[in-house]
């Protein structure tokens, strides 16, 4: 029987659509299978199809030429939406579609669009609207995601010979940053502990604000430099609970940054705390040296994918339980000790220093 990875030409494939994921840090982790991609089409137009957030997290990308937004909630919601979409995805004549989302709608609106290929794993029952699906078996479900994703591709001979996160900021956007910060006391060579609280997918994933407020105040005496808080409009509460339990001053700006103001602010930190969250895999994208904090979530699928980065968790029976809200009394996370965390945080610096020495 012919392999599924020989039933097309890639030499004859000159425009490529992909559909992302929808969530901010899952979009991130698919950056080494867009990598994969590019790699395998050097030559191809490659166009991504994004929610609003999500695009603008690639808006611009080294590696995507073009950035469609797909505003499912908005002119493109219901299925009047889908057909629209997909009559502004038909006059661009894609060659093939590689679905990177599972939900059936990435399929449908591909086969509406009249892409001829269109690639993918057979999840939620669209295994009918694929030309090349890809078995999703028990084994690579529990993957880490970055290898998710790539394990797709490689059933169709689409690989990347090095795995690595990749975003970009512009130049403009550094310096724009550069600049907000400055206004707020912050100097270019100061040292700056990024403080990340927020989880988008519950409270669960969230560690406390005091504690959170207790190892930036630790952190910063024995480091010196500058505090940042940083997360969304709805993690903007959390974020002004932990500055005024601090004992000195951070500068809090959750609640303030665009996605792209975000990303420029994540990699300006030299060393970030962070829940499970898209911003932490932003930050491990960009290397920022980070202790990631996890509780109900799995770190074996969604760890910073990153050699900078210390998972701290407990070994709690009822973890992982990837409720968005804990049931009884928030073991995974009331175990997680500021001492532990400001401990991991001190070796993880000595470990890169040494390394940077070496």
């Amino acid at each position: 029987m012919k392999s599924e990875k020989n039933l097309f030409d890639q030499q004859g494939i000159e425009r490529v659509l992909i559909r992302a994921v929808n969530w901010l840090g899952d979009a991130v982790m698919t950056t080494p299978a867009i990598g994969a991609i590019r790699a395998s089409f050097h030559s191809a137009h490659i166009t991504l199809l994004a929610t609003p957030l999500v695009a603008e997290l690639f808006s611009p990308h080294d590696w995507i030429d073009e950035v469609m937004i797909y505003d499912k909630n908005g002119r493109h919601s219901g299925l009047a939406g889908r057909l629209k979409i997909a009559r502004e995805l038909r006059t661009k004549s894609f060659d093939m579609a590689i679905l990177l989302q599972n939900a059936f709608d990435a399929a449908l609106i591909a086969w509406l669009a009249r892409i001829p290929i269109r690639m993918g794993y057979r999840t939620d029952c669209r295994g009918f609207l694929l030309t090349h699906g890809c078995p999703l078996s028990g084994e690579t479900k529990w993957l880490h995601h970055v290898e998710y994703y790539l394990k797709m591709l490689e059933n169709f001979a689409i690989t990347v010979p090095k795995k690595r996160l990749f975003l970009v900021v512009t130049d403009e956007e550094e310096r724009a940053m550069t600049l907000t910060l400055r206004d707020a006391g912050i100097a270019a060579g100061d040292f700056l502990i990024g403080i990340n609280p927020g989880a988008t997918y519950g409270a669960a994933k969230r560690w406390y604000p005091e504690r959170f407020a207790a190892v930036a105040d630790e952190l910063r005496r024995q480091w010196g430099g500058k505090v940042v808080i940083v997360g969304s409009p709805a993690e903007k509460e959390i974020a002004d609970e932990i500055a005024a339990s601090m004992e000195g001053a951070c500068l809090n700006l959750a609640g303030q940054t665009s996605v792209r103001e975000l990303m420029a602010l994540t990699k300006r930190c030299n060393f970030f705390i962070t829940n499970d969250s898209g911003t932490m895999h932003i930050a491990a994208a960009f290397g920022v040296p980070m202790i990631a904090i996890f509780g109900p979530t799995d770190q074996t699928t969604t760890s910073p994918f990153s050699d900078q980065a210390v998972v701290v968790r407990q070994d709690v029976e009822c973890a992982p339980c990837l409720l968005r809200e804990c049931p009884t009394d928030h073991l995974c996370m009331v175990t997680v000790t500021v001492k532990e965390v400001v401990e991991k945080a001190t070796k993880l610096r000595l470990r890169l220093e040494q390394r940077r020495d070496a």
